[in-house]
């Protein structure tokens, strides 16, 4: 399987810089190819920043014509839709750097230290006796999009596009270490945030062991031995 994954997304780069040389030779068609094949990507890593359709699209659009404007400048080391989405990124920043109340994508470790999940209840094996797949799909984006901004980008760009520690750190421009933070915090947010609809009940013991994150580990050995547990 991952063989297979690995060899179509080899098949898929190779196309990229064919296109990349046909529009470089002067076939601009080459480029609606182009736009087509990573238009819904781009528009899912504009959505991400922006949290508006409208303005996502709009940021979609300024990705493509700067990409074009630019596309000498592209250095074949890099894989082209990992340069895209830079420039996707980027543009979407710049969009929301605009508004009066934005979060700029380089903020201090105080705020990142924000937001520390404590609920770690095990899921139910099988979300969808409970939900419709429709269904699902809705609880899992409204999660996403209650992500703070720094986190929400660095999930979609690693866990729903599906690029590399590196990529989405080089799209993102910040360090690979400092990507994987921001991930493993809103994956733990992700997962308390969905934990209300998926998670199995919890036991008595478990609710005793969310009872010691605040009441302090001598309260709560004194709660386990009066519970007998």
């Amino acid at each position: 399987m991952e063989k297979n994954q690995r060899a179509n997304q080899v098949s898929q780069d190779q196309d990229d810089l064919t296109l990349v040389d046909r529009v470089l030779s002067g076939d601009r068609r080459a480029f609606e190819s182009l736009v087509r094949k990573h238009e819904r990507r781009v528009f899912r890593v504009a959505l991400a920043v922006l949290r508006n359709i409208e303005d996502a699209e709009e940021a979609m659009q300024d990705a493509f014509v700067k990409a074009f404007r630019h596309l000498d400048q592209f250095r074949r080391e890099a894989r082209f839709s990992t340069w895209l989405a830079r420039i996707a990124v980027n543009e979407a920043i710049a969009k929301r750097s605009m508004r009066k109340n934005c979060i700029p994508l380089g903020e201090s470790e105080a705020t990142e230290e924000q937001v520390i999940p404590k609920r770690y209840e095990p899921w139910r094996s099988n979300p969808e006796e409970l939900y419709g797949k429709q269904e699902i799909h809705r609880i899992v984006e409204d999660a996403v999009e209650s992500l703070p901004d720094i986190y929400r980008e660095a999930f979609v760009l690693r866990d729903v596009e599906g690029l590399s520690a590196e990529e989405a750190a080089e799209a993102l421009g910040i360090s690979v270490p400092a990507l994987k933070s921001r991930l493993l915090r809103a994956r733990l947010t992700m997962r308390e945030t969905l934990a209300e609809k998926f998670e199995e009940p919890a036991t008595l013991r478990t609710k005793i062991v969310h009872t010691a994150v605040d009441a302090g580990t001598a309260v709560a050995m004194r709660l386990m031995r009066a519970a007998g547990r």
